[in-house]
């Protein structure tokens, strides 16, 4: 970049920055990097650099930025109708409702706009369906920030400022024995991820989650898992829970559903498919129909049985270059959801391989790097990252 180029992308982002600290309330901490463009595996910045993008979103773009399919079925469905509101019937709402629950649990879909609102469904679906009751947790969950979501994450950071919150909730450690111990006659439902996203992808044990399964029948509770993050093909199946062999009451699922829009759904087995009654729960924007149109075109592209093998052959790819880096202490995850633990400052890791790099990865942690690549990522472009990755490394 030449000097001058470098002069006008700095004053730039310092305009941005001051525009925003006058404007926007100051809940997030940002990056100095303006993207403008984005297709695939890469993004773009206001002067035309290129960025392998080894975040998507944070999981929100698996199938790739600006997928051709997602675009077409959007732009033709913004053209006809973009809203009525749920007092109404719309073919998109209706398909993907229809797709959603045939392709996991075989009950009902409950639409809303984000993971925090569908993990709100899911703990007033288990409240009615126990008529009140406890609802268990495991130490290390996100479930989201709204209240009922933020009082199943039982982080002191998240949860202080904002107390008193929602009672009812009972965190225990992530182990069989702690789960069991905690469940009784009085528990609504157990809220688990299966492989815990925002805390740095920790995966939680089969064991942990036959516990939480035979816990649950024991006691008559709902067992329900947030894929979140980790659905959407993210570890190799659609559902994360499918590689256990243990299957929820209801499962959340959000961030990837929509393709890149905003969407998010509450799916059921049918012994919860009636809980929630007319009047019970509603959003004025759920299930719109561009999101829906969005949502189902890229159900349909994750669901293909070559991108999910390949979701596995090319997990393993990258959690081998990630195993060989300096400073990385040791890899998690599965399929293409990988956390490290370094042994230097993760957060500057990641400014170096954003501003010196060109690659898109974060920080869950002072010492914890995720790594949430698309589900389409090339052989080539996952070498290229790990190149990228320890050059910042080392830096």
């Amino acid at each position: 970049m030449s000097p001058r180029a470098a002069h006008d992308t700095t004053a730039r982002i310092q305009d941005l920055e001051a525009r925003e600290y006058e404007h926007v309330i100051q809940s997030y901490a940002r990056l100095p990097v303006e993207f403008v463009r984005a297709k695939g595996s890469s993004l773009w910045d206001e002067q035309g650099n290129k960025y392998l993008d080894f975040l998507c979103g944070i999981s929100v773009t698996n199938i790739g930025h600006c997928h051709p399919r997602v675009v077409a079925a959007v732009r033709k469905q913004v053209g006809r109708l973009m809203h009525v509101s749920n007092l109404f019937y719309t073919e998109p709402a209706v398909l993907l409702a229809q797709r959603l629950a045939e392709s996991s649990l075989k009950g009902r879909v409950f639409f809303c706009n984000s993971g925090a609102e569908a993990t709100e469904a899911a703990i007033k679906l288990a409240r009615k369906a126990r008529m009140g009751g406890e609802i268990v947790t495991v130490r290390g969950a996100f479930h989201g920030r709204s209240y009922g979501a933020l009082s199943a994450t039982h982080e002191e950071s998240k949860q202080a400022p904002f107390a008193p919150l929602v009672p009812g909730f009972r965190a225990v450690d992530p182990t069989p024995g702690a789960l069991k111990q905690a469940v009784g006659p009085k528990t609504a439902a157990v809220l688990l991820e299966p492989i815990q996203g925002e805390s740095g992808v920790h995966v939680l044990s089969n064991e942990l989650l036959h516990a939480a399964r035979a816990a649950c029948d024991e006691h008559n509770a709902a067992l329900i898992f947030d894929e979140v993050q980790c659905g959407m093909g993210r570890t190799g199946t659609l559902w994360a829970y499918e590689q256990v062999g243990v299957e929820p009451d209801a499962l959340t699922t959000a961030k990837a559903l929509g393709g890149g829009l905003p969407i998010g759904a509450l799916v059921t087995a049918p012994i919860l498919a009636d809980v929630l009654e007319t009047g019970d729960h509603g959003s004025t924007f759920a299930g719109g129909p561009v999101a829906c149109a969005a949502a189902l075109e890229a159900l349909e592209i994750t669901r293909d049985p070559h991108l999910l093998a390949r979701v596995t052959e090319a997990g393993h790819r990258l959690l081998d270059g990630l195993e060989h880096l300096p400073h990385v202490t040791s890899v998690r995850g599965r399929g293409l959801m990988l956390a490290c633990e370094l042994e230097i400052s993760a957060p500057e890791v990641v400014h170096r391989a954003l501003l010196e790099q060109r690659l898109v990865v974060n920080a869950t942690g002072p010492t914890t790097l995720r790594l949430l690549p698309p589900l389409i990522v090339t052989d080539a472009e996952i070498d290229e990252a790990v190149g990228r990755l320890e050059r910042a490394l080392e830096g």
